[in-house]
């Protein structure tokens, strides 16, 4: 008679043996200037900060400060491109262009994911096989509707560009939000100036090496860098037709606020809280895959991430037990490490505010669970957090954590969780886990988020629309609908 096999010991010596990416193949300056008509520049201002490694907490390298001065010689140089060059250039020319930079991309595919991962913390399997196509294929996208705008928009033949677009991104995906935002931009015929994170400036700038060695036309896209101010100069801009903003809630406020009366077009794609939601006819083993993807991806610095959990009452129990025993073989370590499943959090601020909330959810009476797993001595790390016990009214249900934690609440009805799922101030995403089609379909329509998977969670498509109702934020990125921020129709 054979043996029944031993459940597996999650706390054995046993480990995987190290597979590190190596990085002799990444060239990184000491010191980056400002990116101006195609040329790294000293900033006016005489300012530089540091951009470190979160896993090590060790230097990079020394970034430009764009000033006011600085922004207005970006933007300058932007719309003479715009009236000298982009504008009038043929459509069927501008997409070569953007063609031949997401060409480039893929040839240079392997260091840009080296620097994400080094710059971000991110997991280098993310980077490599998610974060680097994914930004090449929207700029393949584009390049093909350069000369097609009139049919990206029937019945309306006076499709126009708009001039300067000013964008600003942040630090959770530095080169895929660049190529959200640039892509779609140039398409439509207009120029750039874009501000990538304090935090994550790299790759940014390695992608205007990339635009300056396709050749493209000096100022036809400026890359400033910069903290809170360089942005805030961005969006005041009198020479700025349009704002592109992915960041906080917070600070989408202070944007929209800042071009009330200006007409300027913004779109704002804002924080999330998704709720991801578990009926007791789904395929358990493949939901909570979802679930650990839909939170843990990117250390859950993921505005879209599932962080409210959602499981019906008679399957709970077995869902929760096979989280914990998931999460409990989750590698967490160096970010260039193939074997890592979480990386470092992104910054000593970040990693302030999960702590934070975490203690908020521990005091408010919620039952906090971490997996045994040591962490690295140096570098801004944290477990992967589950907790329950919690309340709709509890602050780690109602606000954005942006981090590796995760409610879970149950639920008995259908209309009991569509109910729950959207009392929340945001909108922006959610899931649904189900083998009804007619479930799917019904939940599905009835929350109000602005992308909805089922069965499935975190992919995305360069032809599929993303954002978010609420404080989620408005305007669409991605697809036919990211084109419609940059252009004027008539």
């Amino acid at each position: 008679m054979a043996k029944k096999p031993k459940p597996l010991d999650f706390h054995s010596k046993w480990s995987y043996a190290p597979a590190p990416e190596s990085t002799d193949h990444v060239e990184l300056k000491k010191s980056y200037g400002l990116f101006i008509n195609n040329e790294f520049t000293e900033p006016l201002s005489g300012k530089y900060f540091e951009t470190i490694n979160p896993a090590r907490e060790t230097k990079l390298a020394d970034i430009a400060e764009a000033g006011q001065a600085d922004v207005d010689r970006a933007v300058k140089a932007a719309r003479k491109a715009y009236d000298d060059v982009w504008y009038g250039m043929p459509a069927s020319e501008r997409g070569k262009y953007i063609y031949r930079i997401a060409r480039i991309m893929q040839e240079r595919a392997r260091e840009l994911a080296v620097i994400e991962s080094m710059n971000g913390g991110k997991p280098i399997r993310e980077s490599r096989d998610l974060d680097v196509p994914l930004a090449a294929a929207h700029f393949f996208y584009y390049a093909g509707w350069a000369d097609k705008l009139q049919f990206a928009f029937p019945g309306k033949p006076g499709v126009k560009s708009l001039g300067v677009a000013g964008q600003i991104i942040p630090w959770n995906f530095p080169l895929l939000m660049a190529a959200w935002k640039v892509a779609p931009a140039l398409a439509a015929g207009n120029t750039v100036v874009l501000k990538p994170a304090e935090t994550t400036p790299l790759t940014a700038l390695k992608l205007a090496e990339i635009i300056r060695d396709a050749d493209l036309p000096p100022g036809v896209v400026n890359i400033v860098t910069g903290a809170g101010a360089t942005g805030a100069a961005i969006v005041n801009h009198s020479g700025i037709d349009k704002v592109a903003f992915t960041g906080s809630t917070e600070v989408g406020k202070i944007i929209q606020k800042a071009l009330a009366g200006t007409g300027k077009k913004y779109t704002l794609e804002l924080g999330g809280k998704a709720a991801n939601i578990i009926f007791a006819d789904a395929t358990i083993d493949q939901a909570v895959e979802g679930i650990v993807n839909g939170i843990f991806f990117n250390q859950g610095h993921v505005c879209c991430a599932g962080s409210r959990l959602f499981v019906q009452e008679p399957v709970a129990d077995l869902v929760i037990r096979k989280l914990k025993d998931r999460i409990e073989t989750l590698i967490i370590g160096d970010p260039l490490d193939k074997n890592t499943d979480i990386g470092a959090i992104n910054s000593k601020d970040q990693l302030g505010k999960i702590k934070r909330l975490v203690k908020i959810g521990i005091d408010e009476g919620g039952t906090c669970y971490q997996p045994s797993c040591s962490l690295p001595s140096k570098g801004f790390w944290y477990r992967p957090t589950l907790f329950t016990d919690v309340t709709q009214a509890s602050r780690i249900v109602q606000e954005e954590i942006f981090g590796p934690v995760l409610s879970i609440q149950t639920f008995r009805t259908v209309e009991e969780v569509i109910e729950k799922a959207n009392n929340i101030p945001y909108g922006l995403s959610g899931g649904v886990w189900t083998d009804k089609g007619s479930k799917i379909f019904k939940v599905s329509s009835q929350l109000r988020a602005g992308v909805v998977w089922a069965n499935t969670y975190n992919k995305f498509d360069p032809t599929s629309p993303f954002g978010g109702y609420k404080e989620s934020g408005m305007g669409r990125e991605g697809g036919l609908h990211g084109l419609s921020p940059y252009v004027n129709l008539n």
